[in-house]
């Protein structure tokens, strides 16, 4: 259960609290992305806190390093567990967002976990070589959670097709966060590079973020139970 991290995409945070209050204590925490923060704004992120629920503030901060300090110290004072960078954004700027964390924990006494964005799940192979970038995308996302990791962060979010790869990098320690997870039936959508929780985990991944198969589920809650439940058929 723990592994499991909803993703609330969601459009208000009436809709937001209403999924949230359904899965509390059937998954692992929840994340919430730029478009409800946008919307709804730090309060909201503050109220899953106080519920006493673990946040994963996806936001992909990529700015200057001092920028992005000023944001990981932010993030930090409301609470959340773990939040997200861009890897892109260089090592100057990944190792400024690790010691704003540091620092929020000698000053607050709550260090949130920083992961590294590596490629995002939509980017293949072509898109990439679109921006200038000629590689792989399983060869980028490696490179990147080097990186990341020479830069002290905790771990990085990469597609559930690099996370063999990136294991076997980084070592058992760095966290994977693995997005775009999906069933047979989700995988014609925005995600290009997908596998099924089980898989993912399999491949090394940590911590599963499932949106739609939960959010557009009947019922979200055995949705979310039975993806919990098949990765108990790991252990």
């Amino acid at each position: 259960m723990d592994q499991l991290l909803v993703a609330l995409d969601l459009d208000s945070a009436a809709e937001a609290h209403a999924m949230a209050d359904g899965l509390r204590g059937a998954v692992g925490g929840f994340k919430v992305n730029v478009h409800l923060f946008t919307q709804e704004g730090p309060a909201f992120v503050k109220a899953l806190v106080e519920r006493g629920d673990r946040v994963f503030l996806d936001l992909k901060f990529h700015d200057i390093p001092n920028t992005v300090a000023s944001a990981v110290r932010a993030a930090a004072r409301l609470g959340v567990w773990m939040l997200n960078v861009h890897a892109s954004g260089g090592r100057s700027m990944l190792e400024a967002a690790r010691r704003a964390a540091d620092q929020s924990a000698e000053d607050h006494g709550h260090r949130p976990l920083v992961i590294a964005v590596t490629v995002l799940t939509s980017l293949n192979e072509l898109a990439l070589g679109e921006v200038g970038i000629p590689a792989h995308p399983d060869a980028q996302a490696e490179r990147l959670a080097a990186l990341a990791q020479d830069a002290g962060l905790d771990g990085v979010v990469a597609s559930p097709l690099e996370a063999r790869r990136i294991r076997e990098r980084c070592g058992p320690e760095f966290l994977i966060v693995t997005p775009g997870i999906r069933g047979a039936a989700d995988r014609a959508d925005d995600q290009a590079r997908t596998l099924s929780a089980v898989e993912a985990v399999q491949a090394g991944t940590n911590y599963l973020v499932v949106g739609r198969p939960i959010l557009r589920a009947s019922d979200p809650r055995q949705a979310a139970r039975a993806i919990a439940g098949s990765l108990g058929t790991l252990k």
